[in-house]
């Protein structure tokens, strides 16, 4: 029988070093299959995406550029926010003996999301993102 999700050895944190080999790994799997192409590559401004390694192969790749999103200002945020609740609200309370039963439950989520859903609503204003833009440029 597999251990329960809600037990705290199951819990476990990440490193940024560990999430940035595992980004290094699909940067290297996307260069390999679009060789000779240039890469735009959109990211938020985790720790991850600015690991010493992770600049080394930026440094070592020239046709791969990153472009950050600002902090607190991208939907690509809302996006994280979404798995967040994803993962709080139904994910981590399941128990799924399959893929299959784990991606069935995931859709039964996003259809039930969908019909009711809750829009995000910014919370900043935006006059302070670019005041907060403009400081990091200097």
């Amino acid at each position: 029988m597999p251990p329960s999700t809600s037990a705290p050895a199951c819990r476990r944190s990440v490193s940024a070093a560990a999430q940035a080999t595992e980004f290094l790994a699909f940067l290297t799997l996307v260069h390999r299959r679009y060789r000779g192409h240039a890469l735009h590559v959109i990211l938020d401004n985790s720790s991850t995406h600015s690991t010493p390694a992770v600049r080394a192969w930026l440094e070592a790749h020239p046709s791969v550029q990153f472009h950050f999103t600002p902090t607190g200002a991208s939907w690509l945020n809302l996006v994280e926010v979404w798995f967040s609740i994803l993962t709080r609200k139904s994910v981590r309370r399941g128990s799924f003996d399959t893929v299959r039963a784990l991606m069935t439950h995931i859709q039964r989520y996003i259809d039930s999301w969908n019909d009711h859903p809750t829009p995000f609503v910014w919370t900043k204003k935006p006059a302070d993102l670019i005041k907060k833009i403009e400081r990091r440029r200097h």
